[in-house]
């Protein structure tokens, strides 16, 4: 049982109804719970906010729903951050992160950079002769003069490596159509534009400089992200880093300075732009955005690396088990909150008499006031259970025995909170319809539906999918998976019970607690036939997964639930950012350390989103 809900303030039935339960368009989502207060099965100081947990990730959103006051690279930056999370796991940056990319690889990345860098020299020019503002003009040539100092840059590169850019090879194809995508909208040749030599006007002029710009910034953007990403994780007393002076370039002061220098001419040239038009740049920064990662994976890695996972996968002789949680680990709020307020906006008010063949049920507000009292010594008495299964003092290394014994308690806990439940009939008189509804509408983490499509549609990937969940109804799980065509996962967790579509108030109880997952975890892996090398990853949020976690071969935390993070401190877990993470394992595998996944090794990998997942299993 997984809840904490705040019903002091409900809002009015017809609205949870329009968007729970009809097949209308859904309102907002800050309208839909604030009739409750959502929690994960992990206790934290504060309570996440309904309406936090409700709004869908910035990548889901018009750019006009981020704060108007934020510049318009800015927020091209952070809706299509997605994109900025796919380039580090590349398989090229992750091993010139590492330090041990092979130098023909190099060579081979510098020699169509160069091509690169000169059609951006060229759009440059292109825009200062469409800019019509003498300080945009000389922003302009400034960073024009940065980019001819950067090729000065790569021919010191030549000089030290010993290649000839000008003899490694053709231009790939990922180059080219990052070049001629650009030179293209410098030209003119975007919907809707005059070319240079036929703008008439000022303004005409200066949307044209606007477009250019649109881009060329997110890869200014992006080198300066990867820049300070890895000089983060430059060892400062390992001095033979052999891409350092690469490293050090794209995240020193002035090639920041030049990134934002590009974004605030962005935001400068679009200010009188009409809708339609930043509509336009929009699509281009976007695009080149796409353009600039499939350049980055498109470099000739021959190595053995790390990530993708299934890089080397075999489907003759590999299976690769993905075990997942559902409540914040895909979704945006949590389960019990929905069938909480299914359960009060579908109750009979205290007035209406209810005919003899209906189940008895509550009144809406009874309902209410039973929910607040379950879900006030739901969380008083979890925080209370997790304060008594800390350790007096924080060891070293995993201590799995002891960390089993602890979560007998919490799981003792769970099942007597969902005894509670089943007890006072909050749950009893649910429609089927209703339900299901629900979970077709229900909100999930951004990138999650389409990372499990990819699974199961991959002809060339041998693999099975398990959710673990506490949900109390796996019809919902259910449907909140269906409008993506994904019918092939596995559910594996709790069941309403119905007469004629409407719930009964009874659970068939099948994971209700931290062990009851390990052991269905377990059960999963052991039934799997031994004609192929399993590789198991779980990927949770909360204390529940805790075990599951640490039994996997890869471990997975996704946000930052910090009651899961101060338990498994406290018996030994570490927490490791995954793409540091993966660097860290980059050098060993080139080292020869290299050691293949494997569970109980106590390190478990941290992630934001959906999107480094995907990215480190699947590649960009």
């Amino acid at each position: 049982m997984r809840f904490l809900f705040s019903l002091k303030n409900p809002i009015k039935p017809a609205l949870c109804l329009s968007t729970l339960l009809s097949s209308t368009p859904a309102p907002p989502p800050h309208a839909r719970l604030s009739l409750l207060r959502s929690h994960s099965g992990s206790f934290d100081s504060a309570p996440r906010s309904p309406i936090s947990m409700a709004i869908p990730p910035l990548t889901a959103m018009s750019v006009a729903a981020v704060d108007s006051e934020v510049g318009l690279a800015e927020r091209f930056w952070i809706k299509f951050r997605r994109e900025s999370v796919l380039a580090p796991y590349a398989p090229f940056v992750l091993c010139l992160a590492s330090g041990n990319l092979r130098i023909e690889t190099f060579r081979h990345y510098i020699a169509q950079d160069v091509h690169f860098l000169r059609a951006f020299a060229q759009a440059y020019e292109l825009a200062g002769e469409c800019a019509d503002d003498d300080d945009a003009k000389i922003s302009i040539s400034n960073l024009r003069k940065a980019v001819l100092e950067e090729l000065k840059m790569h021919d010191s590169f030549v000089q030290e490596w010993g290649s000839d850019h000008g003899k490694e090879g053709t231009v790939n194809s990922a180059t080219v159509k990052y070049t001629d995508f650009l030179l293209a909208t410098a030209s003119g040749k975007v919907e809707g534009v005059k070319g240079p030599g036929k703008l008439a006007t000022p303004f005409e002029r200066t949307k044209l400089a606007a477009y250019t710009l649109g881009a060329m910034t997110p890869c200014m953007r992006l080198y300066a992200f990867l820049g300070k990403e890895l000089k983060a994780l430059l060892d400062v007393h390992e001095g033979s880093h052999p891409y350092r002076k690469w490293i050090e370039n794209y995240s020193s002061v002035s090639f920041q300075a030049s990134a934002v220098q590009t974004e605030d001419l962005l935001d400068k040239l679009s200010v009188s732009l009409t809708g339609e038009e930043l509509d336009i740049i929009e699509k281009l920064y976007h695009q080149a955005m796409k353009l600039e990662i499939e350049f980055f994976s498109a470099q000739p890695v021959v190595q053995p690396t790390v990530a993708p996972l299934t890089k080397e996968h075999n489907p003759v002789e590999d299976r690769l088990i993905i075990f997942s949680d559902f409540d914040l680990t895909c979704t945006v709020v949590d389960s019990s909150a929905i069938l909480a307020e299914i359960a009060i906006v579908t109750a009979p008010k205290s007035d209406k008499i209810e005919s003899e063949n209906q189940l008895a049920r509550m009144s809406s507000a009874d309902l209410r006031n039973t929910w607040g009292l379950l879900s006030q010594q739901y969380t008083e008495e979890y925080e209370q259970c997790i304060e008594s299964i800390m350790l007096p003092e924080k060891v070293d290394g995993l201590k799995y025995e002891a960390l089993c014994k602890a979560l007998e308690q919490l799981s003792d806990f769970e099942k007597r909170a969902n005894d509670r439940v089943i007890e006072s009939g909050v749950l009893k008189g649910l429609n089927f319809e209703d339900i299901k509804r629900a979970g077709e509408r229900l909100i999930l983490q951004d990138g999650c539906t389409a990372f499990f499509q990819k699974i199961v549609k991959n002809v060339n990937l041998t693999a099975n999918v398990h959710l673990l969940s506490y949900c109390w109804c796996g019809d919902l799980i259910r449907s909140a998976f269906s409008s993506g065509d994904l019918h092939e996962l596995n559910i594996h967790a709790n069941e309403f019970t119905f007469k004629e579509s409407i719930s009964t108030g009874e659970i068939v109880k099948k994971v209700e607690s931290p062990l009851d997952k390990l052991e269905a975890f377990k059960n999963i892996s052991n039934d799997c036939s031994n004609d192929r090398k399993n590789l198991t990853v779980y990927i949770g949020d909360s204390v529940g997964d805790l075990l599951c976690l640490l039994e996997a071969d890869i471990g997975i935390v996704i946000g930052s639930s910090s009651s899961l993070r101060r338990v498994g401190n406290q018996f030994g877990v570490s927490f490791v950012p995954l793409f540091p993470g993966l660097v860290k394992k980059q050098k060993d595998y080139v080292e020869g350390r290299f050691s293949s996944w494997k569970g109980l090794s106590g390190t478990l990998y941290t992630v934001s989103s959906w999107a480094e997942i995907h990215a480190f299993i699947f590649g960009c």
